[in-house]
């Protein structure tokens, strides 16, 4: 009798280790939700949910419960969400964030706070820097990435006096830092905007004055689309070429602007027709399940997803030893939608870039199309200030 106890006793103790090994990683994603650039955190959201849906509920085999929440592009707001994921939800993987001042306010005490965060979009310089730390990884890019792109194609093609605009926040100061690196020529003008606006009437009355015969800005979301609108509407689309980060060119933003943005090139890390299995394998996917195509934005969510499942798979589930996943994490051993990838040592992605020309389908739609690719394995210009 008491051998028979005894087996149904540790029958029953398997049968809870098991239900607890089978409990869900909890991943807390902070993303905006809502604002006119509610749509960039739909995107990185459904994107990474893609991820989760193929997978059947897991990632890398293992089951994962992805909590989300709206911060509504407001740095208190993020960190509020932030603590309570970390306080009530014992979360040990962090994601989600499109901007960088939201950023800046909620991953340093996130990493501070043994979290694993893994950036799908945001990435200030101050974070691949001096400010790099274990727990941070970025998937996307450095801030910089793609207006050093974007300025090669301008350089290489002999313009030399260029107004450059962006919004007044970490994100836009890199996307003029990055442009000026490998931009030397004369500048017509360097404006920052507020972030989040709407009316350009002031902005493109000066830049007009000032006559330069190119124009970079890096205005993400809604703002991008009421820029590019008004720049249309003012003629100056037919005077004076636009140029841009691919933040300023995605899907949406095309379908909302429409023919105002032909001919534009923009700088990326990807485009939805990169020549390899995963990219159109991700694409098919992602049009099947949204009924639209996938911008940047949505490519970086799903390659965040695949990224810690890939780490997950590799610690079968275990978050306890966080030293193991995040050396898992920095293999990078996963498909990614944008061909080769590897961190480098600050964490940051060392990619290739690319610049794409907008393009009118033979439908009358807008898209993006890869011209050429302008740098090949590059690293961000703060790897070398981070100390890790």
């Amino acid at each position: 009798m008491k051998k028979k106890i005894a087996g149904i006793a540790g029958g029953f103790l398997l049968a809870l280790c098991g239900a607890v090994s089978a409990e869900p990683v909890k991943i807390g994603m902070v993303t905006t939700l809502s604002t006119k650039a509610g749509y960039l955190g739909e995107d990185i959201r459904d994107g990474f949910k893609l991820a989760i849906e193929q997978g059947a509920g897991k990632l890398g085999g293992v089951p994962v419960e992805l909590m989300v929440d709206d911060d509504g592009r407001k740095p208190g707001k993020g960190k509020q969400i932030a603590d309570r994921y970390m306080k009530r939800d014992k979360v040990k993987i962090m994601t989600g964030i499109v901007f960088s001042n939201v950023a800046m306010a909620v991953v340093p005490k996130v990493v501070r706070s043994d979290v694993v965060y893994i950036s799908p979009n945001a990435g200030p310089s101050a974070l691949a820097g001096k400010g790099c730390h274990e727990n941070y990884f970025n998937v996307a890019w450095q801030n910089d990435n793609l207006s050093e792109a974007a300025a090669k194609h301008v350089a290489e093609n002999g313009f030399k006096n260029v107004y450059m605009l962006a919004p007044n926040y970490p994100a836009g100061k890199d996307a003029i830092s990055g442009f000026k690196r490998f931009y030397k020529g004369k500048i017509a003008g360097e404006v920052y905007t507020k972030l989040g606006q709407s009316d350009y009437a002031g902005e493109l009355a000066v830049l007009r004055a000032a006559k330069p015969d190119a124009v970079l800005f890096f205005l993400p979301g809604g703002m991008g689309i009421n820029f590019i609108k008004q720049y249309a509407q003012a003629g100056l689309n037919t005077q004076i070429p636009l140029f841009g980060p691919a933040f300023s060119f995605d899907e949406r933003l095309l379908k909302a602007v429409g023919d105002a943005a032909v001919g534009v090139v923009n700088g990326s890390q990807w485009t939805h027709d990169l020549d390899n299995d995963a990219n159109k394998a991700f694409v098919a996917s992602f049009k099947k399940a949204y009924g639209r195509t996938p911008t940047l934005y949505a490519s970086q969510g799903f390659d965040a997803a695949n990224l810690i499942g890939s780490a997950l798979k590799a610690v079968n589930g275990d978050l306890s030893d966080l030293a193991a996943f995040r050396n898992a994490v920095r293999k990078a051993e996963f498909d990614s939608v944008r061909g080769a990838f590897k961190f480098g040592h600050n964490q940051h992605p060392v990619q290739d870039l690319y610049v794409r020309e907008v393009v009118k389908t033979a439908d009358g739609k807008t898209t993006n199309r890869t011209l050429n690719k302008v740098s090949e394995n590059h690293v961000d210009a703060y790897a070398s200030q981070c100390k890790m």
